[in-house]
């Protein structure tokens, strides 16, 4: 069964239909996928690992739901379009893991520690590859349209974040402009695109577009923030890679700036030297609590997620409404 995010205070009728709805979406993403090329398909069957809170298509479910209640489960565009961004979102996490030096990933090892970066690099390109043309099955261009131009959205950002590795000097719009481009464009994707395939009015498709960009954003945040002080194995993941990579996340950003300078030179050489083992970590996160960096980050998380839980007050009260509530609440509870 997938790993679904917690759903608590919906109604469990809501879950059973969600659940079967990935159901269904786990299934058109094995039949994409499926090969009789053994090397090819072993490679497939390993990325089927890293699926892990479903959230992408979970998003798609419940905003087609949300947004047209007379639908009782989610129709057939409904599940092609979260397989489409699943894959994509597997995609780029393959390939982050090669750009990462990755070695685990939903707690087991990544493909390039198996295989190889060759591997991985072509494995991320076959999955996209088969996303688009999993896409072009739906009867509207618009869609495959709109995927591409996300998708490539998401590419910019990823591009933006690697010209922008050791600069100390980075800045909360740029980080902002590098993080809803890399994680909350495909997460505001999935949410028009439910609303859309669900036949919803112009408006309310873009108010869960607004919806999934603040809850992304969010979501991105939660992480940087995991990397720093999570668990590495309850996320499931390498932690440390954004310092290792001299990532400059919100944390940091605000830590550096509460410092007099010749303390923010000191941490800047720190910082270069990375801080990927637990000890180094910790002793970081010690020095992010007392500049309250790691608090003001948590709370930049949590106005973004009640911004977005705003957005869908116009909708009609719904079970499925309840449930992209209180998945939005979630986004920033996670520990993994």
């Amino acid at each position: 069964m997938p790993r679904i995010v917690s759903l608590a205070s919906a109604h469990a009728s809501t879950s059973a239909v969600l659940a079967a709805g990935l159901v269904r979406v786990e299934a058109r993403f094995r039949d994409q996928l499926d090969t009789p090329i053994r090397p090819v398909a072993e490679l497939c069957e390993h990325v089927e690992r890293y699926r892990g809170k479903m959230l992408r298509p979970t998003l798609v479910i419940l905003s087609g739901l949300a947004a047209n209640t007379a639908l009782v489960e989610p129709n057939d565009d409904h599940i092609v379009v979260a397989a489409v961004i699943e894959m994509i979102h597997m995609a780029t996490l393959v390939h982050d893991d090669v750009l990462d030096d990755a070695s685990v990933r939903r707690g087991g090892d990544t493909v390039n520690k198996c295989k190889g970066n060759e591997a991985a690099i072509i494995l991320g390109d076959y999955l996209l590859s088969k996303s688009f043309h999993l896409c072009s099955t739906l009867d509207t261009q618009r869609t495959a349209l709109r995927v591409g131009e996300v998708t490539s959205i998401v590419c910019e950002g990823e591009m933006l974040q690697l010209a922008q590795r050791g600069d100390f000097d980075l800045g909360e719009p740029a980080y902002f402009n590098i993080i809803r481009r890399k994680t909350a464009a495909l997460i505001a994707l999935a949410c028009e695109l439910g609303a859309s395939h669900a036949d919803a009015p112009r408006a309310i498709v873009q108010r869960l577009s607004d919806f999934g960009d603040k809850i992304g954003t969010a979501f991105q945040i939660q992480d940087d923030l995991l990397d720093l002080v999570g668990d590495e194995p309850v996320v499931g993941k390498s932690l440390g890679k954004d310092l290792d990579k001299g990532k400059l996340t919100l944390p940091l950003i605000h830590h550096l700036s509460r410092l007099d300078s010749a303390r923010r030179a000191a941490t800047i050489e720190r910082l270069k030297s990375g801080a990927s083992t637990p000890a180094e970590r910790a002793a970081l996160a010690r020095d992010l609590e007392a500049t309250g960096s790691i608090r003001f980050a948590r709370e930049k998380a949590k106005d973004l997620v009640s911004q977005a839980k705003s957005l869908l007050s116009p909708l009609d009260d719904s079970r499925a409404r309840a449930a992209l509530l209180s998945l939005a609440d979630a986004v920033i509870t996670r520990t993994f």
